[in-house]
C-alpha cells in the first residue's frame, strides 16, 4: 500500500465525503432549481411543494437510477494507465478532492447570483483541469470528452425540438379546437401515461440493478406500460374534480383549460426531479465514488468497483439540502425569465427535458439538465413565434455556460497543487 494512502487513507475519505456533499449541496441550489422552475414559473405548484416533490423523487432518481452516469464520472474521463495512478494514487485522491472543491464553490457563487449553470459542465471541467496540468494531456480520454461536449449541443436541441412537437401536439388536439376544455380532459391523461411510461422505462432498464433487481427488457416494457397505465388512471381521478369555469370571456374560457395541465404539470414536476436525479447526482458522487475505491483498496483504483449505497444516500441528502436552502434563487430565472410559462407550455418543455435526461443516463452520458430544460422552454417559446422568447436573459445563460468550464478547471487546478504540497 502506498505509504501516503495508509497514513491519510481516512483523513482523505472524510474530505471527500464533506467536499462531495458541498457539491450535491450546490447541485440542488442550482440545478434543481432548474427541474422545478418551469412547474413554479407555470403557477402549477408552489416554491414549497416544489421542494417537497424533489425531497422525494430527486431521492428516488439518485437511488435508483443513479449509478450509470456515476460510473462515467468516476472512471471514463481520465485514461488510469496513461495517468500513472497505479505507481501513485495519491495524484488521483487530490485531483477528485479538488475537482469537488472547486465545482462546488463555483455553484455556491453561481447560485447566489441565481445564475442557472451547470453542474455537469462544473465537475467535468475541473476533472479534465487537474489532469491536463497536473499529470499530462494524455491522461484525459479525449474521445469519451468530446461525446460528452457534443452531448451538450446536441440535448438542448433534441430537447427543444421534441417540446416544439409536444407543444404543437396540444396546440393542435387542444388549444386550437372549438372546445379546448372538453378536448384537455379528454386528452391529458394519455399524456400523463407518456410520463409515467418513459420514466418507468429508463429506471427500469437501466437502474435497478444498482440495487439488486435485474429485469429482462421484456419484463420491463410491462411494467412500465402498467405503472403509465395507472398513473394515468389517477390522472382522470383528479381530473373530475377540476369543472369549467363560468365562459365570460375567451381567457377564462382558457384558464379552465390551464387548470387541466396543472394536474398534468404535477406528473411531469416529479418525472423531471426524478430524472434529475437519476442523471446529475453522478457530478456529486462520481469522484467521491472514485476517492472511496482507491482508499478501501489501499491504493489501487478499480474502474469496475462496487457503488456502495451509502454514497448515493450521501448524493440525495446533499441535493435535497440545496434546494431548500437556496433553490428559490435560480427557479425564478428559468421558471419567469426566458419566456411567459402557462401549464400547457411548461408541461411541453418539462416532458421534453425529462426525456432527453433519461434516454441520456441510460447510455451513461452527463448530459447537462440545465441545457435540456432551457432547450425545451425555448422549444416552446418558438412554437409561440420568436417574439416570445427574452433573448436577453437566454443571452446571459449562455455565457454563463460558457464560463463555466474554465473557471472549474483553473479552480481545480490551483486546488490539486494545494492539496499536493500539504499532504505531499
Amino acid at each position: 500500500m502506498p505509504e501516503i494512502i495508509s497514513q491519510y487513507g481516512m483523513v482523505f475519505l472524510a474530505m471527500a465525503c464533506l467536499f462531495g456533499f458541498f457539491m450535491a449541496w450546490g447541485v440542488g441550489a442550482n440545478d434543481v432549481a432548474n427541474a422545478m422552475g418551469t412547474s413554479v414559473g407555470a403557477g402549477a405548484i408552489t416554491i414549497k411543494q416544489a421542494i417537497l416533490i424533489a425531497m422525494i423523487f430527486e431521492f428516488a432518481g439518485a437511488y435508483l437510477a443513479g449509478g450509470e452516469v456515476t460510473s462515467t464520472i468516476r472512471s471514463g474521463i481520465i485514461d488510469i494507465e496513461k495517468a500513472g495512478f497505479s505507481d501513485s494514487p495519491e495524484l488521483l485522491v487530490y485531483g477528485m478532492l479538488s475537482s469537488l472543491l472547486a465545482a462546488g464553490i463555483w455553484l455556491l457563487i453561481a447560485s447566489n447570483r441565481g445564475w442557472p449553470v451547470s453542474t455537469t459542465h462544473s465537475i467535468i471541467g475541473a476533472i479534465v483541469g487537474f489532469a491536463v496540468v497536473g499529470i499530462s494531456v494524455d491522461a484525459v480520454v479525449w474521445s469519451k470528452i468530446w461525446s460528452i461536449i457534443a452531448s451538450w449541443v446536441v440535448s438542448p436541441m433534441v430537447s427543444g425540438f421534441i417540446a416544439f412537437c409536444i407543444f404543437r401536439s396540444v396546440q393542435k388536439l387542444v388549444l386550437d379546437t372549438d372546445d379546448p376544455f372538453t378536448n384537455a380532459k379528454k386528452y391529458v391523461p394519455f399524456y400523463i401515461f407518456l410520463v409515467g411510461f418513459v420514466i418507468a422505462m429508463v429506471t427500469l432498464v437501466k437502474g435497478l440493478r444498482y440495487v439488486g433487481l435485474d429485469l429482462s427488457y421484456n419484463q420491463s416494457i410491462v411494467i412500465a406500460l402498467g405503472i403509465g397505465g395507472i398513473l394515468s388512471f389517477v390522472g382522470v381521478f383528479m381530473l373530475r374534480s377540476i369543472k369549467e369555469l363560468p365562459v365570460g370571456d375567451k381567457k377564462s374560457h382558457f384558464g379552465s383549460v390551464e387548470r387541466v395541465f396543472g394536474v398534468l404539470m404535477l406528473f411531469t414536476a416529479c418525472s423531471m426531479a426524478f430524472a434529475h436525479g437519476s442523471n446529475d447526482v453522478a457530478n456529486a458522487i462520481g469522484p467521491l465514488a472514485a476517492v472511496n475505491g482507491v482508499v478501501q483498496s489501499g491504493g489501487v483504483f478499480l474502474e469496475e468497483s462496487q457503488l456502495p449505497i451509502w454514497i448515493l444516500l450521501l448524493g440525495g441528502g446533499g441535493i435535497v439540502a440545496g434546494l431548500a436552502t437556496w433553490g428559490y434563487r435560480v427557479i425564478a430565472t428559468i421558471g419567469r425569465n426566458i419566456t411567459e410559462l402557462t401549464p400547457s407550455r411548461g408541461f411541453a418543455a418539462e416532458l421534453a427535458a425529462a426525456t432527453t435526461v433519461v434516454f441520456a443516463t441510460g447510455t451513461g452520458i452527463p448530459v447537462s439538465t440545465t441545457h435540456c430544460l432551457v432547450g425545451g422552454v425555448l422549444g416552446v417559446g418558438v412554437a409561440r413565434g420568436i417574439g416570445a422568447l427574452n433573448l436577453g436573459v437566454v443571452g446571459r445563460i449562455f455565457l454563463s455556460w460558457v464560463v463555466t468550464l474554465p473557471v472549474g478547471a483553473a479552480l481545480s487546478i490551483m486546488l490539486f497543487f494545494l492539496f499536493k504540497g500539504i499532504f505531499g
